[in-house]
């Protein structure tokens, strides 16, 4: 297996069947970038991209796919980043930091939906008090 240096970006609206090495399909109408692991082991990595997933940027340097792409159920158990269209390798994890990881995603997606339910709540709450000021 050759591990990738580099990763080129390739715009999709839908992603096709056979995924080449090295390339970035990302489909911003889907929020979702897929790509071929970058260690060589072929498996197909997807990555949604959200406020709560992860992000993507292109600058004129390549692809940038944040935080950190972690295969944990992978036997190749890769672990990098990908920024400016270079492929970072990033130490392995201890089980325990991969369970740290998750709970903390988990606590980040309660916080983001628990205010945006909140931000909701508010505008509908002075939604209803202008309505009913005019009804006065």
């Amino acid at each position: 297996m050759q591990k990738l240096t580099n990763i080129k970006l390739r715009r999709v609206q839908c992603v096709p069947r056979t995924l080449e090495p090295g390339i970035l399909y990302v489909s911003e109408e889907f929020g979702a970038a897929l790509h071929l692991c970058a260690c060589g082991c072929g498996v197909k990595v997807s990555t949604p991209i959200g406020p709560t997933d992860w992000s993507f940027e292109e600058s004129s340097a390549g692809p940038t796919l944040f935080p950190s792409v972690g295969n944990w159920q992978q036997p190749c158990q890769s672990h990098y980043v990908i920024r400016d269209g270079r492929v970072l390798w990033m130490d392995a994890w201890t089980p325990e930091q991969i369970l740290s990881g998750r709970l903390a995603k988990e606590r980040r997606d309660e916080a983001y939906f628990a205010a945006r339910a909140g931000q909701r709540g508010e505008a509908l709450h002075k939604l209803w008090n202008w309505i009913k000021n005019l009804l006065r």
